[in-house]
């Protein structure tokens, strides 16, 4: 797949000590041991990058090529999801202007989907020889597909309690799979223990600097969607966090190229009532979170006790003016039937849980009818059957 146009990156930035870093290179964490952020001369991308332009371009996250890294994409045709506006959904709830992004049509039926792109993109560029990283589900299942993609061989490390179908699609694009007893922290732990006599380049939430740069896009296809505008409300379920930092950079690109003035969507975090670190931090009026210890919850993705960048998270949701929610795992799995029955989409319980954080704050009146406000659901659900057999109440079979 050929690019669209010139990307214009200059340089890695280390998000705490501000050191500045060759992009032309592997690169993992800041010797400080914060995360590396892509920077761009916007001022040439503004030139080029443009709604006309825009008009003409394939419809994959690969269309703001000015604003990604560089490379030969590594694509499967990610991005451009459907913003569908859930009238019935809203009028339950008491939105009128309700709508989900629904990131489960990606590829390998997740928005991990576009962040893999862009990471597998620049370690085949820079040569990497095989990657790993830890996963929870489908950050393993995305790997593993761009990876056959690019022909690099990778790893996978995963807890024991994965869903089955996000080891079965692992196994199915040829990854080695390793599975632990433990979190998705034990996980990381371990790729970290192996990575360097094994020679994997680890491609881990945060550990590289791209994984961020596709999740971006999500925010770049809202203003397109938007008409050339932003919604007042975004709710997105929170593991790691990485969609939400990323659409927080996507708007202070947006902003300085000229696209949106200072004005931002109110961002929301939700997690799960059993792994709430970033919740917690919120109320506590920390600037980061410590482990959550016994993390547990049906919503695979939201069950990460430590996100590398919990710092980041709770920068964005305040400088937004945004909040921070939790959401049952019974909670979610009403809500999984109910974003179903009421609006077509058979999402994820990650997603559902963005429903009931939009029907809490528009109960408490934190959201207004009048404002427009967007859910993300990150994932599909045919890769939750365990879940989905306990929100329908299905038996079991032997």
């Amino acid at each position: 797949m050929s690019r669209c146009a010139a990307t214009t990156i200059t340089h890695l930035e280390c998000s705490k000590c501000h050191k500045k870093h060759p992009h032309q290179a592997l690169h993992n964490l800041c010797g400080c041991g914060g995360p590396l952020l892509a920077r761009y001369n916007l001022e040439a991308a503004a030139k080029t990058l443009t709604r006309e332009a825009l008009r003409s371009r394939p419809p994959t996250m690969w269309r703001y090529a000015e604003v990604l890294p560089g490379g030969e994409p590594v694509s499967l045709g990610e991005g451009m999801t459907p913003l569908v506006h859930v009238r019935r959904l809203g009028g339950r709830i008491g939105i009128d202007s309700l709508s989900v992004k629904d990131e489960g049509l990606n590829p390998t039926g997740s928005f991990k989907a576009r962040g893999m792109s862009a990471a597998v993109t620049c370690a085949k560029q820079w040569g990497a020889k095989a990657l790993a990283a830890p996963t929870a589900g489908n950050a393993g299942g995305a790997l593993a597909a761009y990876a056959a993609q690019a022909g690099i061989p990778c790893v996978i490390v995963m807890p024991a309690d994965t869903p089955l179908a996000n080891a079965m699609e692992c196994a199915a694009f040829g990854a080695d799979v390793r599975k632990i007893d433990g979190l998705i922290s034990d996980c990381g732990k371990y790729v970290a223990e192996h990575k360097e006599r094994e020679g994997w380049f680890e491609v881990s939430t945060l550990k590289e600097p791209y994984r961020i740069e596709g999740k971006k896009t999500m925010g770049y296809e809202l203003w397109e969607q938007f008409d050339g505008r932003l919604p007042d409300v975004i709710i997105y379920p929170t593991g790691g966090g990485v969609g939400l930092i990323g659409m927080v950079k996507a708007f202070e690109e947006m902003q300085e190229m000229g696209w949106i003035g200072s004005e931002r969507p109110r961002m929301v975090s939700v997690q799960a009532f059993g792994c709430a670190p970033i919740v917690d931090a919120f109320q506590r009026g920390a600037e980061s979170a410590p482990p959550w210890k016994n993390a547990a919850t049906i919503a695979s993705g939201l069950r990460v006790p430590k996100a590398l960048g919990d710092f980041l998270i709770l920068a964005g949701v305040r400088a937004t003016r945004g909040m921070c929610v939790t959401a049952t795992d019974e909670e979610m799995l009403a809500a999984c039937r109910e974003l179903s029955s009421h609006a077509g989409i058979f999402a994820a319980p990650e997603g559902a849980a963005t429903v009931v954080a939009a029907g809490k704050l528009a109960a408490s009146g934190w959201i207004k009818p009048h404002e427009s406000v967007v859910l993300f659901n990150t994932g599909c659900g045919y890769k939750y059957s365990e879940a989905w057999q306990r929100a329908l109440r299905m038996p079991v079979e032997a």
